[in-house]
């Protein structure tokens, strides 16, 4: 396999970049970063020229180009089958594609009420009856990954299925939105899963570059 390039946008805003990056970086993938800054005079020309949709991320495998966030993770599941980056089980594994799907089109009062803004934490905002919905449904999803299939692993890690896997990346941004605007009121089990998550070393590298990217 050729080297990877992940191309991603801005640390501190591209919820979408953040999805592959913690990802591979959580699951020890190596890879190049490449970065383009969006919202600059250059930026659409630059995403026109190297970029397969005109968006971020993709990945770049060689000759292979592979753009969306969840299609990155499926590649990377296909090529590093070592990793296990989905549950090894069918039953977990489909409810953790499903939820992942859901992230992936859902959610819209949540995406665009609080957009993600990483690096802030005092953002407190008043929820609408969107976004109250939004997180009541990822509050429910969390608590039944942790309680059917979290818990019961021999080896339980304390992530979605037990270990980790692409549906703790699809919803780290959500903590990311949570931690940002709340605090949210969430079951136990799903506010322990948002301290383990913010608490990982690829979390801190991500915040780290966020914060260099602001100058902060």
């Amino acid at each position: 396999m050729a080297d990877l390039t992940l191309t991603i946008g801005d640390k501190n805003l591209s919820s979408w970049s953040f999805r592959p990056w913690f990802l591979m970086t959580q699951a020890g993938i190596p890879f190049a970063e490449e970065n383009i800054k969006l919202d600059r005079p250059e930026s659409r020309k630059d995403l026109n020229e190297k970029s397969p949709s005109g968006l971020v991320p993709f990945l770049t495998d060689g000759d292979t180009q592979v753009w969306d966030s969840l299609a990155i993770a499926e590649y990377l599941s296909d090529c590093f089958p070592e990793k296990k980056l989905w549950p090894t089980d069918k039953q977990p594994r489909a409810f953790a594609r499903s939820i992942s799907a859901e992230m992936h089109s859902g959610f819209p009062s949540l995406r665009t009420v609080w957009p993600m803004m990483f690096t802030r934490s005092d953002l407190r905002h008043t929820t609408s009856g969107g976004v109250a919905k939004d997180i009541a449904r990822v509050d429910d999803l969390w608590t039944q990954a942790r309680s059917r299939f979290g818990n019961n692993q021999a080896n339980d890690q304390g992530f979605l299925f037990g270990q980790f896997s692409i549906a703790d990346a699809m919803y780290a941004p959500v903590v990311s939105r949570f931690l940002t605007y709340g605090p949210v009121e969430v079951s136990g089990a799903s506010a322990r899963y948002m301290e383990l998550i913010s608490s990982l070393p690829a979390w801190g590298q991500w915040k780290a570059g966020a914060k260099a990217e602001i100058g902060a």
